[in-house]
């Protein structure tokens, strides 16, 4: 049985209305530029594009 391809996220979902600004949520990949949002994987952002991955940092020790 063939498994259910999962549709693109609509853009409108990677950002945030706050005190009436837009607001990204995701950051754009360093590499690709606009227009292309890094994934959250916890505790790195990954680009879908590329595959550039940007390892998030816990505070300094």
């Amino acid at each position: 049985m063939p498994s259910k391809k999962k549709g693109k996220r609509p853009i409108y979902t990677h950002y945030e209305i706050k005190d009436g600004k837009l607001k990204r949520i995701h950051p754009f990949c360093e590499r690709c530029g606009a227009g292309y949002f890094m994934a959250d994987h916890g505790d790195r952002w990954t680009c879908g594009n590329c595959g550039f991955t940007r390892y998030k940092t816990k505070g300094v020790r």
